[in-house]
């Protein structure tokens, strides 16, 4: 099987969605959405130990609604999961939503992030996340930017600054699969010589092309975050793909190894970790037995590539706890 990323290296090569950001760069928090132009199968898988999430029982394959209208990545711990809120009320107003006798209800899965303890201002009167929900749908596009935006604003990592990242990956069969990710661990992303462990997997230089890392002792201390419960990293992986929930489900557990590779260490206890998965069902599958094993393996990819990438792209601003990879390796 061949791989290359597609022409934006972006989860939006997957025909059909859209991501939006918004930002409130005072709090250093945001949300993130990635929404389709007409509702997708979706599914979920948990390995974190302290999840933070928003109607995902009903991801189950054996559950009624099978279609989802957005999914919802956020900073904010329990208090973002309100952003999944601003996008359904605006989703209504669409008209798009699970038809219920006369009344609309759109489906949107949410997961948050814990970024209260960063450096940003958290003296609210009301929490942001509703507002930040509803602005990043109405920014929802093809193109969208990496690093300090959307729910990576506020992310941190052990050791660097983390972000929003994401990458895409078209398959010899022809199907697209891509991922979003907002990095925000307890863990750290490279090793002593600013090499990132996702490297194995890089495209073209696509995150410094620094090689492989190097001085790193694996009998020494883990290096985590001195404030470890202010982690998790969240994720959706997509492809044009037609699968069933239970097929999307696997994907979702399959791209978990994408955060293994890119995060050490990672599924800790403290961490939230979750995968989404989306399919738009554009495209048959062409063997049923291997295109599933084959989408996940690109799903992991992508999702190591985004965690790079997320950290690679991360900007500086005022208050920050972490310095950006630019900023601490870029000269090395």
């Amino acid at each position: 099987m061949t791989m290359t990323p597609g022409e934006r290296n972006l989860i939006t090569d997957v025909p059909g969605l859209r991501v939006g950001n918004a930002s409130d760069n005072r709090v250093k928090t945001g949300a993130s959405v990635l929404v389709g132009d007409a509702p997708f199968t979706a599914a979920v898988h948990v390995m974190g130990g302290a999840p933070g999430t928003r109607e995902t029982d009903l991801l189950a394959p054996d559950k009624t609604v099978q279609e989802v209208d957005a999914l919802v990545l956020s900073g904010g711990s329990a208090f973002g999961l309100d952003a999944a809120s601003g996008v359904a009320d605006a989703l209504r107003e669409a008209g798009r939503g699970f038809q219920v006798g006369d009344q609309r209800v759109p489906i949107v899965p949410g997961a948050i992030l814990f970024d209260l303890i960063n450096g940003g201002e958290k003296d609210w009167e009301s929490p942001p996340y509703k507002a930040l929900g509803r602005a990043a749908l109405d920014a929802a596009d093809h193109d969208f930017a990496l690093g300090s935006h959307g729910a990576g604003t506020g992310a941190i990592t052990a050791t660097l600054k983390g972000g929003l990242g994401s990458a895409s990956l078209v398959l010899d069969n022809g199907m697209t699969v891509g991922a979003l990710v907002a990095v925000n661990p307890v863990g750290n992303v490279a090793g002593p010589n600013g090499a990132f462990w996702a490297n194995p997997w890089e495209f073209g230089g696509e995150f410094g092309g620094r090689g492989p890392v190097t001085g790193f002792d694996p009998g020494a201390p883990l290096v985590t975050k001195l404030t470890p419960n202010t982690a998790t990293t969240i994720a959706i992986v997509a492809t044009d793909a037609r699968l069933t929930q239970a097929q999307a489900t696997r994907m979702a557990t399959a791209a978990h190894d994408g955060i293994a590779r890119a995060i050490q260490p990672s599924h800790t206890p403290l961490d939230g970790d979750l995968v989404f998965a989306a399919a738009t069902g554009a495209k048959p599958l062409t063997a049923p037995e291997i295109d599933p094993m084959r989408l996940g393996h690109a799903a992991a990819t992508c999702l190591a590539r985004a965690i790079a990438r997320g950290v690679y792209h991360a900007t500086p601003a005022p208050g920050d706890l972490m310095p950006t990879w630019t900023a601490r390796h870029a000269g090395d």
